[in-house]
């Protein structure tokens, strides 16, 4: 079986075609600029890369232009469309209409369209994948996966929020989380690393990056997430705020003339490491910054470390233990003195790192940083989510 993995965004499209008895990957790609000049389509196959220039008006275009390529005599690894199974699509949130993977009907679109206010920025954008590839592949058979749907576990004291409880049924405002398909890879691989069922297991999961969000995973099963009703929350990120408090937010609109709307804008688009630093989103010129002497810098990484360390300690205290911390996602991955300083510090709870396994350049496998004689283990899992959206998908048909 043969899965073709997409992950739509307003103006981008990444795909990655997988075969599932193998679990490995033919071909993968990203339309960049589609409906904005100079287009771009990135094909890599074969050990190669294939690199296409031309303007792609629309998600359609971009669809076409992907299956050209993956059935292309050169840069192709399929003989024909027939031996692609199925799609599978990214979505990032479900509201409580879909609580796990969907098989795409006009009827579940139509939801969609109607939950679509849920996530601005992700999910108008999925939808318009979604309907590309119905255009273009109307025979496949198609599925949504939903970044929420592992996080639908949550019990209900973890994942409302106190306010008049006849709003929560009437505008279904509560916390859904994000980053769900990166958290579940995460937790299954490091189950199946220690050798144990995740039905024995405590895991605290830290998808860090550009976007971050932290996990507790109880017997396989989340029971809590750092992000909320939109991934706004949680941890400070590279240009998120992530928690605060909601009269601070009415307090800047009106010193600084905002609507709400440019408020929004504002908190996930200006704040966050960005917005302390006055330097950079990006964690690496952090990095640099900090060790050049600029304090803001400083502050900005100790911040973040700070609110992840005080997520973990939260978790373990709601799970009445801890096994495993899992680090993953590109700052996760591959920033040793983030993973140092959000484990240092907690010896008391049982975790202990081994600085020298910690400092290691990322080779995509799974790295265990913690010492020999800590309680807790500590690891480091590159994320898949391809490759759970691929097994979603297979897994409904």
């Amino acid at each position: 079986m043969k899965i073709l993995v997409i992950n739509a965004g307003s103006s981008s499209l990444k795909y990655q075609l997988i075969d599932m008895e193998t679990e490995g990957v033919i071909a993968k790609g990203t339309c960049e600029r589609i409906g904005i000049a100079g287009g771009k389509l990135t094909h890599k196959a074969q050990g190669k890369e294939f690199v296409i220039e031309k303007d792609i008006p629309n998600h359609t275009e971009a669809i076409s232009l992907v299956l050209k390529e993956l059935v292309d005599g050169e840069a192709g690894v399929i003989s024909s469309m027939d031996e692609i199974d199925a799609v599978g699509h990214r979505v990032v949130a479900s509201g409580e209409a879909f609580t796990k993977t969907t098989l795409v009907t006009d009827e579940v679109m139509k939801t969609m369209d109607e939950i679509a206010e849920l996530a601005p920025l992700h999910n108008p954008a999925a939808i318009l994948g979604i309907n590309a590839c119905r255009a273009v592949m109307p025979d496949k058979k198609m599925a949504l996966v939903f970044d929420t749907s592992f996080h639908a576990t949550m019990p209900d004291y973890a994942y409302l929020y106190a306010i008049d409880y006849d709003d929560y049924k009437q505008y279904k405002v509560r916390r859904y989380g994000a980053h769900g398909t990166s958290h579940k890879y995460v937790a299954g691989a490091a189950a199946e690393y220690l050798h144990k069922k995740p039905e024995e297991l405590k895991i605290v999961t830290c998808h860090l990056g550009n976007g971050s969000s932290i996990s507790a995973v109880d017997g396989g099963k989340c029971i809590d997430t750092s992000m909320g009703f939109t991934p706004l929350a949680g941890v400070p990120m590279g240009t998120r705020s992530g928690d605060i408090d909601v009269a601070a937010i009415d307090f800047l609109c009106k010193k600084k003339g905002m609507t709400m709307d440019e408020g929004l804008v504002y908190l996930n688009k200006k704040c966050g490491m960005l917005g302390v630093s006055g330097v950079s989103s990006d964690f690496r010129d952090l990095k640099a910054a900090k060790e050049a002497g600029n304090d803001r810098a400083r502050l900005a990484l100790d911040m973040f470390t700070y609110a992840c360390k005080k997520y973990v300690g939260s978790y373990m205290a709601a799970m009445g233990g801890l096994d495993c911390i899992v680090f993953t996602a590109g700052v996760g991955e591959n920033t040793p003195t983030i993973r140092s300083a959000i484990a240092g510090g907690l010896e008391f709870f049982g975790v202990k790192l081994d600085e020298s396994r910690n400092n290691y350049r990322n080779d995509g496998t799974i790295h265990e940083i913690s010492a020999e004689d800590s309680r807790v283990k500590v690891l480091v899992i590159p994320t898949n989510e391809e490759l759970v959206i691929a097994r979603e998908t297979a897994s409904l048909l």
